[in-house]
């Protein structure tokens, strides 16, 4: 039977955190991982990008939050966003943090259930310039409760999806550093040893980033090619791409100018984004060389309403001149792991579309399991 309950009715306690004086450097630094609001998107979370000290936690409002507790973002860009804490940590105010009483719930289950009502909460979230939700808010909300049992076969299916998207996403993490550490051996380290002998020629004289072409939302005809912009992901999908494959494309203006991808299928490169369409030989090297220099990339931006990214600053970038053999070798060497990088990708891409079809019907109970 069916339960409409609130989260308040579920958890053992709902709290938020707290940040520590910024100003104190004793505060930060240390052994427990805090989480910011920025980084609830969800997922699980098994790592933070800072930390605090004994002493930050004890002169603030932080606490520490059991693991498996979850998580959802109250303020700014990831409002209404939930994930799990795979790991015991501390957060900041922005976070609201359930923890869930599992002779009434289980977590995995809330959490799936908050996802599929991330629009409901976005638009419960207030303010003009930063969209905020309130911990009485969030605490208040109600949530249809099947029996424990069939939260749990519920939350078995979702996550057993997740935990395979997940795998594969830190496999191809696992290659691409594999493929960096290949390239800084091969390339940076050797013109390092080479006392000199070995010289470096500006980028330009290989590769010549060009801009896409521009296609409008409104323009984009329902299809299955990625259309890249200056996004980290997609901006859509359209039935014609104007690449083959593979590719690197880097943004050109926009919060992520700089940012380097390559993609194993043919894109539509929009006029926000940058290819070299001669590049087909070495396009993993070439790869390589750029997320190596990604920063400096960054550094090349541009612009403060709207930072750019130009060519003619990329093509100054040093690039060792080894002979085409040697290229040849590096080539073939790492082509082999982007291979598997794509086909993860695939595979990740199937199982997302897999989840999200599945998790409105399971959690509505369309679906009966």
């Amino acid at each position: 039977m069916i339960q409409t309950v609130s989260l308040s009715d579920i958890c053992t306690k709902i709290t938020s955190g707290g940040t520590p004086l910024t100003k104190r450097d004793d505060y930060y630094g240390g052994g427990i991982p805090w989480l910011r609001t920025q980084e609830v998107n969800f997922g699980n979370i098994y790592s933070t990008e800072k930390t605090i000290t004994e002493l930050g936690l004890k002169n603030s409002s932080a606490k520490i939050i059991p693991e498996d507790s979850v998580i959802v973002a109250m303020y700014g860009a990831t409002a209404g966003r939930s994930a799990i804490n795979k790991i015991p940590l501390a957060t900041n105010q922005a976070c609201c943090n359930l923890i869930i009483d599992n002779n009434k719930a289980d977590y995995r289950f809330v959490y799936y259930y908050l996802v599929n009502s991330y629009e409901k909460l976005l638009s419960a979230a207030v303010g003009a310039a930063q969209q905020n939700l309130g911990s009485k808010q969030i605490s208040a909300m109600t949530i249809n409760l099947p029996p424990l049992y069939q939260q749990k076969k519920i939350a078995d299916i979702l996550s057993s999806l997740d935990e395979k998207i997940e795998l594969n996403r830190r496999m191809n993490e696992t290659l691409e550093q594999l493929g960096q550490t290949l390239f800084r051996h091969y390339f940076v380290d050797k013109a390092k040893q080479s006392n000199g002998n070995i010289q470096t020629i500006p980028l330009g004289k290989k590769f010549h980033p060009k801009r896409g072409r521009s296609l409008q939302a409104r323009d984009m005809i329902c299809g299955d090619t990625p259309v890249i912009s200056g996004g980290l992901k997609p901006a859509g999908f359209h039935n014609e791409a104007n690449t083959t494959a593979p590719v690197i494309t880097i943004s050109a203006s926009g919060a992520n100018a700089g940012f380097v991808s390559v993609w194993g299928e043919p894109v539509w490169s929009a006029d926000s984004s940058y290819i070299d369409s001669t590049i087909t030989k070495y396009v993993y090297t070439y790869y390589l060389f750029l997320k190596n220099k990604q920063k400096e990339i960054y550094d090349m931006q541009t612009g403060s309403g709207q930072p750019h990214i130009y060519p003619k600053h990329i093509e100054l970038l040093e690039i060792v001149d080894l002979s085409d053999c040697e290229f040849d070798d590096f080539e073939q060497m790492v082509r082999p792991l982007f291979d598997m990088i794509h086909e993860n990708k695939k595979q990740i891409d199937y199982l997302s579309k897999i989840r999200d079809l599945l998790l409105p019907k399971l959690i509505s109970g369309e679906i009966k399991i």
